[in-house]
């Protein structure tokens, strides 16, 4: 039997999922604008780099968090733990 502290336990480890990965993806929205404003000069290889790995960042986690690895375990748990609308 599924409690409902054990849904809302899991329902704040998603929301605290979420927001790191959305916190993350400032970086991802600073390396795409370096990309955009790249005029024909500047190395766009790197910029492009940069990009990728800052997606990478955000997709697996850095040092400490796992990025969407652990939103997407965190989400897969809750969805477990609640009834499909309509059930």
């Amino acid at each position: 039997m599924v409690t409902d502290e054990r849904t809302a336990k899991a329902r704040k480890e998603l929301e605290d999922e979420h927001a790191e990965v959305m916190r993350s993806l400032g970086e991802v929205f600073v390396a795409v604008e370096a990309v955009k404003a790249a005029k024909p000069t500047d190395n766009i290889h790197d910029l492009l780099l940069e990009l990728q790995k800052q997606v990478k960042k955000a997709r697996d986690g850095g040092l400490v968090g796992s990025g969407a690895n652990d939103h997407r375990r965190a989400l897969k748990k809750y969805l477990a733990l609640v009834p499909e609308p309509g059930a």
